[in-house]
């Protein structure tokens, strides 16, 4: 049988600026249907919103979302206002900008000037006075860019009082630096998980040295990313999956739990069991051969 533990509460919650989280969140992105955006069949409304429900139940109080998460008949937002409106006091609500999408679906990418229409339409879609963070999700053009101008954007929106936190997306540990030269980042969200290069190691753990929230995306999906996780998965996966007598998604979180407190997960699904799996990842206790076997892959 699988080997669990309670964990302390101190190991499992992190903060993001003044506000305590629990490290296993919620991710909103696939709410709207089996696919994302305008993939897949589109999910039953009520459905979603009892998943929605469901996670606040189970104890999350971080929740990942995104204006541009809307696919022809739903749109996550929506759903989280329509689900959980009036809002807990502790629950917590990220989004990212800087990416859009127009009414047909088409993806663009906002001017620092844009950023506060973002900012605002996700404001109204969410019903809320301030944004709790906001993350600057950077484009693929930019990764070896200046975030500068965008950051600033922010920062001057924080300092209106429309946004609580700022932190950053996709970045490479020289962004991260230069956003945190202008103004306070409490998160950083980048993909990570079994099988990440070593320079996704790196920034993680320098995450961990500045006290900044790493939250990964993709944990569970890997290198299936938007599309979810790869049909086939490592065999060495697999078989710490069956030892515990648990999923491989369990697996995958618990793993990528384990690299730090300061690592919080965010993953989404529209299945209530699902939820309830990855809910009860981070009472899943891996031996360090395990971990280490784990963490050897990909390298």
């Amino acid at each position: 049988m699988s080997a669990r533990t309670n964990a302390p509460a101190s190991t499992r919650t992190w903060r993001l600026g003044d506000l305590t989280v629990n490290r296993v969140g919620f991710g909103a992105m696939r709410l709207t249907g089996t696919a994302p955006f305008d993939g897949g069949v589109p999910r039953d409304r009520e459905r979603s919103i009892g998943v929605l429900r469901r996670a606040v139940e189970l104890g999350v109080n971080h929740i990942d979302t995104a204006a541009f998460y809307f696919s022809a008949t739903r749109s996550a937002n929506e759903l989280i206002n329509r689900a959980l409106a009036p809002y807990p006091e502790d629950l917590v609500i990220a989004t990212k900008v800087w990416p859009a999408r127009d009414p047909s679906g088409a993806w663009w990418w906002a001017t620092p000037a844009q950023l506060r229409g973002q900012v605002e339409e996700n404001l109204r879609q969410l019903g809320r006075d301030h944004l709790d963070v906001v993350n600057l999700r950077v484009p693929p053009s930019r990764r070896n860019g200046s975030i500068g101008e965008h950051c600033g954007a922010l920062a001057a929106l924080r300092e209106a009082g429309l946004i609580r936190h700022l932190g950053v997306s996709h970045v490479t540990s020289r962004q991260l630096a230069e956003a945190r030269a202008i103004a306070p980042v409490v998160c950083v969200q980048n993909p990570y998980g079994i099988g990440s290069p070593s320079e996704d190691r790196s920034l993680l753990r320098l995450c961990g040295e500045l006290g900044v929230a790493f939250v990964p995306f993709f944990a569970i999906a890997g290198s299936g990313r938007e599309a979810g996780p790869a049909a086939r998965d490592s065999e060495t996966v697999y078989a710490v999956a069956r030892a515990h007598e648990v999923s491989v998604a369990q697996v995958r979180l618990a793993w990528t739990l384990r690299q730090g407190p300061h690592v919080l997960a965010i993953p989404g699904t529209g299945d209530p069991d699902h939820l309830a799996q990855n809910m009860a990842a981070d009472t899943l206790r891996l031996s360090d051969d395990e971990s280490a076997r784990l963490g050897s892959l990909g390298r």
